[in-house]
């Protein structure tokens, strides 16, 4: 599906100009090349093709634009020509002749000619016929696509064989367009240069002008310059315009440097003639081996745990390990500071799906198992791929698993990190950490996931699964026939499931091949998950154990996309195919590993219908089922079309070739079988017939076997169907060589093919092709960049600006292509968000790759190609895709129906489509494939010879578009058909026979190779190289005991017979394969690593000569499996030999003047230009050799070999006394190469002299590049050192700040203290005055600290009470700050750039054309950039204005001192030196264990003569020729004082995940253990200490510091321990004896440490560098060489008096050393290094960090001062007493036993955290009715804390069995409780609160102001720390939880504390509780607090009086009432009868 326009001519043009054309359709233009000097007629003959997606409509319309072409200006228009495409689209083809017209749209005179052709998608445009036209396609990249390239023509249509052999004209045409461009060549080269391009227009597969192939991707070969000699024509100069018209620079005139790009040549050639598709070279699976791996964890501390009053504890478990924390006893914070490790062995695969787990259960005990708190799960690979591989301080939230609607149970602060070897991780410094308390800006969660995640159901249906392999032997099966006599399915399946630590399983279905489940898996999990994969296997149920059919993992980072227009995972319904072992049923299945997903299947065993949905849960909603158990439900079925329409898919194969077959199989007759799926496998496929799929979704009921017939040939089915060949016939291989064997592929090539039905969803595969397209092209592109910038090649930013355009067009064209998808129906969810999310994707790729390209710059190159780098993976991660369609193919060697050897061939890479972009990149290709052995056989050495070689080609496609399926071939073959009745002529050929076959001779230069792999136990090799090319091979000649062999050796192959037509050849000529092997005396050669190359091809009618020949020599890479094992350095050329044979070759003319007998030299004009150089020798000394064969090694030497040549040096006489040579410096004259990239390596080694003149080989080395020691003489200009300031590098920048007034010559230095980051001012600038007011102020204060008060934030320090922690802690502190600061200037550069992005955006589309609209945005932008760099420099001075104390301090360096100064290799340089076998697989012999030795010395290499003045210095000594001012190597006494601060993650080292540390050190023979002052159970001890030790170098000069746990039985295990080398260090330029220290004191805390002062040290070093100086001037000046430097010049001793000095102005010298002219460099300031402990059981994984340095005085100079004392800060006592006068409005919990009233009794508890045994409670407050309680009660704490790090420091046994006492240290957290106490249950917890001591909210003044706020919001309050104040009073609240976990208030108390150190408590004393000394008064309490029982009468009378009092009283006055009424009613009838009677 295309449109191709072919451009003939434009005629009738006026004058004589260069012209150019452009043609443009559907927004993608193509440029011709430029025609020069053209008059009238412009004859471009050049054709175009767009390719196109979706129908073209008959009104679109094609342009083609004509202008006259300018290198300089802009490219004017002449006329355009526009047509629309109706009758294009109707007629299919058409030819042209028609007028340009004008802007104005008027016609002109200049006539185009053109012809155009369309094939429509459906093909309703007839198919092209014979005579179509050549295509000589452009490029599809803009801007260069001027370049036509040499590819042969693509001849007519779809040639089936030389049957339909293109007519003779058609044949001469072609030869003529070949002509045509070999004249354009020398066009070419002038255009190249222009390009000031030396040579790589690209390193693809077809190199322009020398037409190599060449395969960049794979290293295979890399394009050299071509000669000098043909590069004689002028340069034209390259304008450095910057105000070009932005056109000219898009047509890449060769004009603004910085906007000229290089699109590869390879860009549309790839489907011309390419009929060879690329090997590739790495050879082993990595995947499936196992590697070290090691998860450490620190649980820190937990917050906010939900529930009262718990005690906690943490379980973390990864994978199958559980390990648990100590138990805190009731908090709900408790802080832990534990250290886990975890070891693994396992493969990464299994690995990173391993889940972390994090617990925190409440009270568990022996007893109990605990209850669960909340847990937090993620997997290992989500840590791994987090920067350096770790979370550091997070907080991990902890969910409940089994209750979805609960919510937050907590949060875990914890450092979680995984290291594989050779990984190591950067942690950040651990200083003393203020608390991050920003828990939700901390959250343990990758980036990009919410913090709040939601719980979600994952569904994952299972319908169906078809093809399964038989899992029981037939034995079996018989014996059920037996018995029960029906014959079964030998399987029965079930599918398993695992995500998350979860699994769940379906039912069984019993015997069945195709089991139907329609069941569905349902799990509940957070959402997003942190676990990545789910694991999708089916197993075979079996009585004894079941075993894994096969296995498929998902992931869902594939399968959903969380942007904004993100879709949530999805799945399906979609088949997914397993691949696994091979399908033979054995008992004992070798291959076992495969089918558990680990490693690469070798064959298919069955495919499951599946779908994967993800519901996210509403946990608000009652109704919600809460379990989180994994379920399994029935699920309704699915249509049998929802997974595509079943199509019949044809694939044909045909073996070209099948060579280098290894020599075990060769004895036997070996074939070729091809499968896909089941079909064509015909051993193992189905075990019995099985129905095929309904064909055609018809009916057809007919029972098809899809086992298939043998490939017996004669019957087919009745309906003329084809039968299926899927394997060759068996043949006889023959002998190649003593190693290979080939099979007699000659002229008869044979074929398979086979049929088979699967659903259609090309359209995936075909998205996935046009994706992998591109990547590959970036790759192809990224690999040619890097490749420029290896070899120092010019502009390499032309190529990546070009990579870009491909890129961005690439993916624009992505958009178009993928948008016109059908909407079929069986396009899943998954389907359709993908698409979109790609397109997305791609869009955003191509626009930022645009953006880039303009960004693109000489200086920014490195950080650019980072960002491409992410384009690559981003594009191969999109293009994976995870439903799978059509199995790959596998293709087995056979050999005796047994399975050997195989390869498998993703069914994508080999699939058609009529558009090109979507074909499989291998498809109708000949594609070279190395097969190899089956599974875990395929590791090692086994696996790295080849099993064969094999040339196949490959189409797969639909079998209704088959008609095209041979037209990949190599022309000039014959179809064998099989024979059948005459009806049936449409069978593919069962064999292809070539009539067509070219000889050739192949000529193979073997110059050198480097850096090969050691084979032999010297640590040599003897190695020799075998040469594959076809059917023959040879070797070079043996060269013994090199690891760089330079064989120079031309190896000649006669009568090399191809097939084929003959220019075929010329651009695709077959690989060869080189092998290196290394020579043993007995047994067979060993293999050492293998390349391919592509040789240069000559037809017998081309000349010979430049561009293309002869060719030059280039780097291969070799590779062993899947490591690099050196580079090769040959050139290959393959002649063909014509009529008139051999003679017609070039001759081969070797150098003159070398007779090797039959051994031809690489001929002159290939082997390198020679020019001659000396190499001189420092040979200094020989450190640690190890005993060569049990014998010590006495008196050795040096041997040293470059080139042919050597040099030895004098021998050592006694290795032990003195291990120094006597004889410094000697030298040796060579011919190297001129071009330093080809130079040879230069050969150390180490022979040990033995008695009879016996030599034995110690070690050997090669440096493999002598690039760094080559020196370049200086330009002449630059020996007036004195006068030149120009010169002197970097100086410039200095001079800006001098005065202008200084004399020529000078530069002033005014040293201002650093601005940006020291946080500290230097005392040395304070002036004196303010000093001496500064200690008189102290001296009042008395002690300063205490007494003084607030004045701002801290207190002046006192001297007295600093000491060198408080130095260490500054400077920690700083480290910290500048870490922050790099950060955030990282962050800025990032916006900046955004910023210039979007400024360059605007730029393309601002409508100002020409220079000056640029001009003025350009200075628009660089405004706001300066304004932000002014605003950035004030926000950098303000922490300088709230100076912090001032406190000097030192650098502390978070890594080894070496790496910072470049490992001390100034001028003396550490060979180490190797002998042993290179260990095969990674674990055993590392290059470590390999070291036996270390040569100390160095190189230096430069041409000669050099210019004459360089003896004329004075005090040259010509002895020590470039080695000029070294010291002398004798003997020297030295006094190595060894300072060992703390150590920091220490691996735990005994069972209690803690170790006991203490430190060793050994030096020569001093061996210190300093077992006694162990550390008990730290993992982070402070050691503190300094140990001094005299040693003599050069005998005893690597010092080992180790750390060792102590243990009380049996030996001490070493932790750890590192090397430091301190003659390296004592030797170099930088001063690495003794730390320059900040400033210079003579007293207190920051001493000169170093015997010499600081004037003395420069005038020595001044003396040394031979530099003029130093010159002393007044006014505090100092001038050194040509600079002044200024500083003070006062300074203080111990008694305040003032004193002159020049000290601190030559310190200030000293710090600026290294802008000192020619002698300068850094000088070593005084530090703290941070080490890593490595340990040699574990190698290359960090055991912990040493925190240490080395200070070094020679014993000849006087002796330096005692040590400083570094040992660590002894806590300082302090008391606490805290005063609890009341509590108020504590909630009442009890209810009365008679009246239900509710009342509590309170009481409160105290502790200091950490020290819970030792908690106080105050008495009881009974039956409070209000809440209110009164105590007046005291605790006393004591306590140890460390100020500087804010830490209590407790001492405690862990248990009843430990031996001694552990340290810990804790914050300083004071905890209140308040609780209602019951007798005869436990009390009851009412509420809690925790003061942090150094920062808790100030207490409420009253009992009403005090709020919840005081708890919650603590950022906003004002804090105290109790540490500052002494003395604090107030009311605090109480919290606790409610049910529905939110905080509630449940309390006050007023308290008071009151903090004292330990002296002034012995002072004042105070008593506990209300005792003596200090007694506090009883509280005034309500009486009822007595108990009832005790006191009845009280207490009835009480409740009564309070409760019922009126009630009482009304009740009284009733009954009063009623009693006088009784009496009255009683006594009246009585009294009235006595009234009436009178009585």
């Amino acid at each position: 599906m295309a449109l191709q326009l072919r451009l003939r001519t434009v005629s009738g043009l006026r004058g004589k100009a260069d012209r150019i054309a452009k043609a443009a359709f559907r927004g993608l233009s193509f440029y011709t090349r430029v025609l020069e000097n053209c008059e009238d007629e412009a004859r471009f003959d050049e054709t175009f093709r767009w390719p196109v997606a979706s129908n073209i409509d008959g009104n679109e319309i094609l342009e083609i634009q004509v202008f006259n072409y300018s290198k300089v200006f802009t490219n004017r228009l002449i006329g355009t020509f526009r047509m629309v495409l109706q009758k294009v689209v109707e007629e299919g083809q058409l030819e042209v002749t028609d007028t340009l017209i004008d802007d104005n749209n008027s016609a002109i005179q200049t006539s185009i000619s053109i012809e155009v052709r369309y094939q429509a998608m459906d093909g309703t445009v007839g198919a092209w016929n014979d005579k179509e036209f050549l295509e000589i396609p452009s490029l599809q990249s803009e801007g260069d696509s001027r370049y036509p390239l040499e590819t042969d023509s693509l001849l007519s249509g779809h040639r089936q064989g030389s049957a339909m052999s293109p007519s003779k004209s058609n044949q001469q045409s072609a030869e003529r367009s070949f002509r045509r461009m070999e004249e354009d060549e020398m066009y070419y080269h002038s255009e190249d240069e222009l390009l000031g391009e030396g040579d790589t227009l690209s390193q693809g597969s077809l190199n322009m002008r020398a037409g190599k192939g060449v395969f960049s991707a794979m290293k295979l070969g890399k394009t050299r310059p071509p000669k000098d000699d043909h590069q004689k024509q002028e340069e034209p100069a390259v304008l450095e315009a910057e105000d070009l018209g932005r056109k000219a620079m898009r047509l890449g005139g060769g004009l603004d440097p910085d906007t000229v790009s290089l699109a590869s040549v390879t860009a549309v050639t790839t489907n011309v003639s390419n009929k060879r598709s690329k090997p590739d070279i790495k050879m082993e699976p990595s995947a499936g081996r196992p590697m070290d791996y090691q998860v450490s964890i620190t649980v820190i501390e937990a917050r906010q745990l939900v529930g009262l009053n718990m005690d906690p504890m943490v379980c973390v478990e990864v994978g199958d390990e559980k390990k648990y924390t100590s138990m805190k006893e009731s908090t709900n914070c408790p802080y832990y500071n534990e250290y886990f490790v975890f070891d693994f062995h396992v493969p990464p695969d299994v690995m990173f799906d391993k889940i972390i787990k994090l617990s925190v259960i409440h009270s568990k005990n022996l007893l109990r198992s605990g209850t669960l708190v909340g847990s937090f799960k993620m997997d290992v690979g989500t840590v791994y791929t987090q920067p350096e591989h770790q979370f550091y301080h997070k907080w991990a939230i902890l969910s409940d698993p089994e209750d979805l609607t609960a919510g937050l149970k907590g949060y875990l602060k914890c450092d979680v990190a995984v290291v594989g070897k050779g990984d190591n991780i950067k942690t950040p410094h651990k200083a003393n950490e203020t608390d991050e308390d920003d828990i939700e800006g901390n959250l343990l969660l990758p980036d990009g996931v919410p913090p709040e995640r939601q719980w979600a159901r994952f569904y994952i249906k299972i319908y169906r699964a078809e093809g399964l392999p038989r899992m029981n032997t037939s034995l079996m099966a018989n014996v059920k026939k037996a018995l029960i006599g029906e014959n079964k399915d030998l399987v029965d399946p079930y599918v398993q499931v695992f995500f998350a630590g979860q699994k769940g399983k379906t039912s069984v279905q019993k015997s069945s091949y195709e089991p139907l489940w329609n069941e569905q898996i349902v799990f509940t999990e957070m959402f997003p998950p942190l676990c990545k994969r789910i694991k999708i296997q089916i197993r075979d149920s079996d009585k004894v154990n079941d075993v894994a059919i096969g296995t498929h993992f998902i992931d869902l980072r594939k399968i959903s996309n969380e942007g904004d227009k993100g879709f949530l995972p999805t799945f399906g319904p979609a088949w997914v195919n397993m691949y696994g072992s091979t399908r033979n049923y054995t008992l004992m299945d070798e291959h076992q590993d495969l089918n558990e997903g680990l490693g690469e299947g070798v064959s298919f065993r069955a495919r499951l219908l599946m779908s994967l949905a993800v519901e996210i849960l509403d946990t608000s909603n009652p109704e919600i089922n809460s379990s989180t158990e994994v379920q399994v439900e029935q699920a309704p079925s699915v249509a049998d079309n929802c997974t595509g329409k079943m199509e019949e898919f044809f694939l044909f194969g045909a073996f070209l070739e099948a060579t280098m077959i290894d020599r075990k199989i060769g004895d036997k007759p070996i074939n070729f079988e091809v499968t896909i799926g089941n079909y064509g496998n015909q051993i193992d496929g189905m075990a019995k017939p099985t129905l095929r799929r309904k064909k055609d979704g018809g009916d057809g009921d007919e029972e098809e076997s899809e086992l298939l017939q043998n490939s017996s040939e004669e019957d087919g089915d009745e309906d003329g169907e084809l039968v299926s060949i899927s394997s060759s016939q068996p043949m006889k291989p023959l002998v190649t060589d003593r190693n290979y064997f080939h099979l007699p592929y000659f002229e008869k090539k044979p074929c398979i093919y086979i049929k088979s039905w699967w659903q259609d969803q090309r359209r995936r595969l075909y998205n996935a092709n046009i994706m992998d397209k591109i990547a590959d092209k970036l790759e192809e592109g990224l690999n040619d960049v890097q490749e420029m910038i290896k070899t120092e090649k010019p502009h390499p930013e032309r190529r990546l600006r070009g990579v870009l355009e491909e890129l961005s067009s690439g993916c624009l064209r992505f958009v178009t292509l993928a948008d016109k998808d059908q909407h079929h129906s069986s396009r899943t969810r998954l389907d359709r968000e993908r698409l979109k999310s790609c397109m997305r994707e791609l869009e955003n790729v191509g626009q930022q790759a645009t953006t880039l390209r303009s960004q693109v710059k000489k200086n920014t190159m490195k950080d650019k190609l980072k960002l491409v780098q992410n384009f690559l993976q981003k594009l191969r991660f999109l293009a994976d895709e995870p439903q799978h369609t059509i199995p790959d193919i596998f293709i087995w060697m056979m050999s005796n129906n047994k399975r050997i050897a195989y390869t498998r061939i993703p069914s994508k890479d080999i699939l058609y489509s009529i558009v090109d972009e979507e074909m499989g990149k291998d498809c109708a290709k000949v594609k070279t494939v190395f097969l190899k052995l089956p599974g875990k056989r395929g590791f090692g050495p086994a696996g790295w010879t080849v099993q064969a070689k094999m040339e196949i080609y490959l189409w797969l496609g639909l079998n209704k578009q088959r008609k095209d399926f041979l037209s990949g071939l190599p022309c000039g073959f014959e179809e064998k058909k099989t024979a059948r009745g005459p009806n049936l002529p449409s069978f593919p050929p069962i064999s292809l026979l070539y009539t067509k076959k070219q000889v050739f001779q192949l000529r193979a230069h073997m110059y050198q190779a480097r850096s090969l792999f050691a084979a032999d136990s010297s640590g040599l090799s003897d190695p020799f190289a075998r040469v594959f090319f076809i059917t023959q091979s040879q070797c070079t000649e043996v060269l013994n005991e090199t690891l760089c062999p330079t064989w120079d050796q031309l190896l000649v192959f006669d009568n090399v017979e191809l097939y084929g037509e003959a220019h075929e050849m010329r651009d695709d000529p077959p690989i060869i394969v080189i092998e290196i092997y290394d020579q043993d005396t007995v047994g067979k050669a060993d293999f050492m690593g293998r390349t391919f190359a592509k040789p240069v091809v000559k037809m017998s009618d081309e000349q010979y000569c430049p561009p293309r020949f002869p060719p030059q020599l280039e780097y291969y890479q070799i590779y062993r499996g899947n490591s690099t094992a050196g580079d090769l350095l040959a050139a290959f050329e393959l002649l063909q030999i014509g009529a008139g044979g051999k003679s017609d070759l070039p001759r081969v003319d070797g150098p003159t003047g070398i007779d090797r007998g039959p051994i031809l030299p690489v001929p002159l004009g290939i082997r390198p230009v020679l020019s001659k150089y000396r190499v001189e020798i420092l040979f200094w000394g020989l450190r640690d050799l190890k005993r060569v064969n049990l014998a010590q090694v006495d008196r050795p030497r040096v041997d040293i070999e470059c080139a042919g040549k050597g040099v030895q040096s004098a021998l050592i006489q006694n290795y032990k006394k003195n291990p120094n040579f006597s004889t410094l410096v000697k030298w040796l004259e060579v011919d190297l190469p001129e071009n330093e990239l080809l130079h040879p390596p230069l050969n150390i080694r180490v022979v040990d002299c033995r008695a009879f003149g016996r030599y034995t080989l110690v070690g050997s080395h090669a440096v493999s590049s002598l690039r760094k020691f080559i020196y370049r003489p200086p330009e002449k200009k630059a020996h007036h050192w004195n006068m030149t300031v120009e010169l002197l590098n970097g100086s410039l920048a200095m001079t800006n700040r001098g005065p202008p007034s200084c004399p020529t010559g000078e530069l002033v230095v005014k040293v201002e203290p650093e601005v940006p980051i020291k946080k500290m001012e230097t005392m040395v600038k304070l002036e004196a005055s303010e000093e001496e007011k500064e200690k008189k102020k102290k001296k009042k204060k008395g002690g300063g600290g205490a007494g003084g008060g607030e004045e701002g934030e801290e207190e002046e320090p006192d001297e007295s009470m600093l000491d060198w922690w408080s130095k260490y802690f500054a400077s920690i502190e700083t480290m910290k700050e500048q870490l922050r600061q790099q950060e955030a200037a990282a962050a800025e550069a990032e916006e900046k750039e955004e910023m210039e992005i979007a400024e360059e955006i605007k730029l393309d589309d601002s409508p100002m054309k020409g220079s000056k609209g640029q001009a003025k945005n350009k200075e628009k932008s660089k405004a706001p950039k300066d304004d932000k760099k002014k605003k950035q420099q004030s926000a950098a001075e303000l922490p300088e204005k709230k100076n912090k104390q001032k406190i000097d301090e030192l650098k502390v360096f978070n890594k080894e001192l070496e790496t910072e100064f470049d490992n001390f290799e100034d001028w003396l340089h550490t060979f180490n030196l190797l002998r042993g076998k290179i260990g095969d697989n990674d674990d055993n012999a590392t290059e470590e264990e390999r070291i036996v030795g270390r040569f100390k010395g160095s190189i230096c290499v430069y041409k000669v003569p050099l210019p004459d003045d360089m003896g004329k210095e004075a005090g040259y000594d010509p002895n020590l020729g470039m080695f000029q001012g070294i010291p002398s190597n004798d003997p020297i006494n030295v006094l190595v004082r060894v300072y060992v601060v703390r150590a920091t993650d220490l691996h735990p080292a005994d069972i209690n995940g803690k170790a006991d540390p203490y430190i060793a050190i050994k030096l020569g023979k001093t061996d210190i253990k300093d077992k006694e002052n162990y550390i008990s159970k730290q993992l982070n001890p402070v050691f503190g200490k300094s140990f001094d030790i005299e040693a003599t170098f050069p005998m005893e000069s690597m010092l080992t510091v180790a750390v060792y746990d102590w243990d009380l039985v049996g030996t001490d295990d070493l932790i750890g321990e590192t090397k430091i080398d301190l003659e390296n260090r004592y030797y170099s330029k930088h001063r690495a004896t003794c730390g320059v220290s900040q400033t210079y004191a003579i007293h207190g805390y920051n001493m000169w440490r170093d015997p010499m002062k600081p004037s003395q040290i420069l005038s020595k070093l001044c003396k040394e560098g031979k530099v003029d100086g130093p010159h002393f001037g007044p006014g505090g000046r100092v001038k050194v060489a040509n600079r002044v430097f200024t500083g003070p010049t006062e300074m203080e001793d111990e008694n305040g008096q003032k004193k002159q000095t020049e000290e601190h102005l030559a310190l200030t010298v000293l710090h600026h050393w290294e802008d000192v002219p020619r002698a300068g460099c850094r000088l070593v300031p005084e530090h703290v290094e941070t080490r890593p402990l490595l340990n040699p059981d574990k190698p290359g994984i960090e055991q912990g960090r040493l925190e240490m340095w080395v200070d070094m005085f020679p014993m000849d100079m006087p002796a330096p001062g005692p040590a400083i004392d570094i040992s660590p800060r002894k806590p300082k006592k302090y008391e606490l007493r805290v005063i609890v006068w009341n509590t108020d409005e504590v909630i009442l919990e009890d209810d009365d036993y008679f009246t239900g009233e509710k009342s509590s009794d309170i009481f409160v508890r105290g502790w200091l955290k950490g020290q819970q045994e030792d908690k106080q409670d105050t008495d009881v407050h009974y039956h409070s009715l209000t809440g209110e309680g009164n105590f007046n009660w005291r605790y006393i704490f004591p306590f140890d804390y460390l100020m500087a790090e804010e830490k209590i420091v407790i001492s405690k046994k862990e248990s009843m069995f430990s031996w001694d006492e552990t340290e810990y240290k804790i914050p300083a957290r004071l905890t209140l409780q308040v609780w209602d106490a019951d007798h005869f249950s436990a009390d009851d917890f009412l509420g809690a609160i925790e003061l942090d001591l150094n920062r808790f909210p100030r207490g409420a003044k009253t009992a009403k102001q005090c709020s919840m706020e005081m708890v919650t919001n603590e950022a906003e309050l004002p804090m105290v720390s109790i540490f500052k104040q002494k003395r604090v009073k107030g009311w605090w609240p109480f919290v606790a939880r409610d049910e529905n976990d939110e905080l509630e208030i449940t309390g006050k108390v007023e308290a008071e504390l009151h903090l004292l150190t330990a002296e002034e408590a012995e002072k004042s004393p105070a008593g506990l509780a209300r005792n003596e000394p200090d007694p506090l008064e009883k509280p005034n309490r309500p009486d009822t607090s007595f108990i009832w029982f005790l006191n009845p009468l009280k207490s009835i009378k009480y409740l009564i009086c309070t409760r019922y009092k009126w009630l009482i009283i009304k009740i009284v006055l009733a009954l009063l009432l009623l009693i006088m009424l009784a009496l009255f009613l009683y006594s009246m009838p009585g009294y009235m009868v006595k009234k009436l009677l009178g009585a």
